[in-house]
Order: C-alpha cells, then structure tokens, then sequence
C-alpha cells in the first residue's frame, strides 16, 4: 500500500498544496517556492516514469533553483512596506522633539524619550532644554536645539 502511494507521482502534488497553505497560514515567502518545486516534480513525474529515488534528487535540484531564485527576485524586486521603520526604533526618533535629562557637555549628553534616557551628542546645552533629534549611529542620537 504505502509503495503504491510512494510510486504515484499525485502525493507531489498533494505536498505542494500543502506547502502552498503553509505560506499561507505563515506567510515568509520561502514555502511557496518549496511547494512550486514539488509541484513541477509531480508533473515531471506524471509525463515521464522515472523512480522515486529520482524524484526526490529532481525535487532537491528543483528546491534550491527554486529558493535561490526566489531569493533574487526578491531582491530585484523588493516589497514596499507601509512602515519602513518599523524594527529601526532610532530611525522612529529621527524629528522627534525631546527634552535632555542631563545637559550636553563636551558633546555628550543624555536626552529622555518617552520613559527611557537615550545617550545623545550634540552642542553644549543645560539639563530640561528642548532638542531634536537629527540622527543616529547606533543607539547615539544626534540632537540639536528644537
């Protein structure tokens, strides 16, 4: 029974539906090429009898041209997104007014965000002055007087 399923070249086609519902449900861009190379091993399958050790070297050769060009495409074609900054929280605080929790001095200074205090670098400036945020490197913000 199970050599019968093994042999019919339909369970490929079976497992590119399912792989296709697994992008769905997590959607990560990478199942669906998977699912794509097993799809095209199902219908090799179906045209030409080949054994199933074949079929799976086929289905392996498939799921890495598949991937890397997937991988390409998407980065020839990038998706835009509708918060570019949404895991970049620095780039969030670029124009930002803030209030500095201790004055700027010799360029150093500590700057209050919110419920956190940043390090920021900026002209000399007394403690509870406004400033802007212009900048980042790093977790280093650069402010200059608001």
């Amino acid at each position: 029974m199970i050599e019968h399923l093994i042999e019919n070249p339909w369970w490929w086609l079976g497992l590119a539906v399912l792989l296709g519902i697994g992008e769905i449900l997590t959607p990560g861009v990478f199942l669906i090429w998977i699912g794509a190379a097993a799809a095209i091993t199902g219908a090799l399958a179906m045209l030409i009898p080949v054994p199933i050790a074949l079929q799976f070297l086929i289905f392996a050769i498939l799921c890495l041209t598949a991937v890397w060009v997937g991988r390409r495409w998407y980065a020839d074609n990038p998706v835009a997104s509708q918060d570019p900054h949404l895991n970049d929280r620095t780039a969030r605080l670029i124009g930002e007014i803030a209030t500095l929790a201790e004055p700027v001095k010799n360029g150093r200074g500590r700057v209050r965000i919110g419920d956190g205090v940043w390090d920021c670098s900026g002209p000399d400036m007394d403690a509870g002055a406004a400033v802007r945020i212009t900048g980042a490197q790093g977790t280093l913000l650069m402010v200059e007087p608001a």
